[in-house]
């Protein structure tokens, strides 16, 4: 599936951009999910099924894709000159192992959050940095998505190094779209959530915690 599709299906939200040192993005409570419509990925056989979780460090974001492709996302405008860092806590219990994340069959991601600028009036105009936790490449891997060049998988984190462990990552976007996009982007339009397998018709499962943005 083309990944501007997939983008393109996520229902999005626009919330509050009040300036602090940290922006929350996502705060994954029953309400927030409740409000965000999880819709199937066109062709994929299921949903991605997102539940809500709680441990020490509060809630989280439970995903199991089975065969499966649907994501959660929202609408927010992100001072990149003031918050350039996304950061991210995330879990896979079950991987990908042994897909290729960089053809077409095997362009699915037990974890992913796609950083979206709009470039243009459609969808398929905007510009993405794919921040993926890989199951088969290292960390440091990039490269365009198999169906455009408009999105750049960055691999963050990887099973290879951290199966089934929580996981804090980083990463600077405003460099990142200058890096891959040659885009000065000050402002970021969208944030979105997906743990997709319908093309690799595998089963992932994985968990995000703690998605924000800030100025280091």
């Amino acid at each position: 599936m083309n990944i501007f599709t997939k983008i393109s299906i996520l229902i999005f939200i626009t919330i509050g951009t009040g300036y602090s040192d940290e922006i929350k993005v996502f705060n994954f409570t029953k309400d927030e999910i409740s409000n965000l419509e999880v819709r199937k990925v066109r062709g994929a056989e299921n949903k991605t099924i997102y539940t809500i979780g709680l441990n020490e460090n509060g809630n989280f974001l439970k995903a199991v894709a089975d065969n499966a492709a649907s994501g959660l996302g929202k609408e927010v405008k992100i001072d990149l000159n003031k918050t350039p860092f996304i950061n991210i806590t995330w879990k896979i219990e079950k991987d990908l192992s042994g897909i290729k994340e960089n053809t077409k069959k095997g362009h699915d991601f037990a974890a992913r959050v796609f950083a979206v600028k709009k470039t243009g009036a459609t969808p398929l105009s905007n510009r993405a940095i794919n921040y993926v936790f890989s199951s088969n490449n290292e960390i440091g891997f990039n490269s365009p998505s198999p169906y455009t060049k408009k999105s750049i998988d960055n691999v963050l984190a990887s099973t290879k190094n951290n199966l089934n462990q929580w996981v804090t990552v980083k990463a600077n976007v405003k460099e990142d779209f200058k890096r891959f996009h040659n885009l000065n982007v000050d402002e970021l339009d969208g944030l979105a959530i997906m743990s997709d397998t319908d093309n690799s018709k595998m089963k992932a499962i994985a968990y995000y915690q703690n998605i924000y943005f800030s100025e280091n």
